[in-house]
């Protein structure tokens, strides 16, 4: 699923338009974003949690000309699937 799939879904579950649901859409992603580079986790009670954590530096090899490169620290953003959620996608 895409995110003008999740957008039409939302405007017909709803009864919004297709401009107001991805306007809707638009701004939750923008709201997790802005929580994240903050340093703050985002948590939807039973979907997840959405958090970032730190990478250390390393050292890392090119595939096309085998040779070592140095890769950077760095923040990534991690997500932590809920119990519900977990529950959902493994139940048959």
């Amino acid at each position: 699923m895409n995110k003008q799939e999740i957008v039409a879904k939302i405007a017909k579950d709803c009864g919004l338009s297709k401009t107001a649901a991805a306007a809707t859409v638009d701004s939750l992603i923008d709201g997790i974003v802005k929580s994240l580079k903050k340093g703050q986790s985002v948590t939807f009670v039973g979907f997840g949690t959405f958090k970032t954590s730190n990478r250390k530096a390393r050292l890392g090899r090119n595939p096309q000309n085998g040779k070592t490169v140095k890769i950077p620290k760095r923040r990534v953003a991690r997500f932590t699937a809920g119990k519900a959620l977990k529950t959902a996608v493994n139940k048959k």
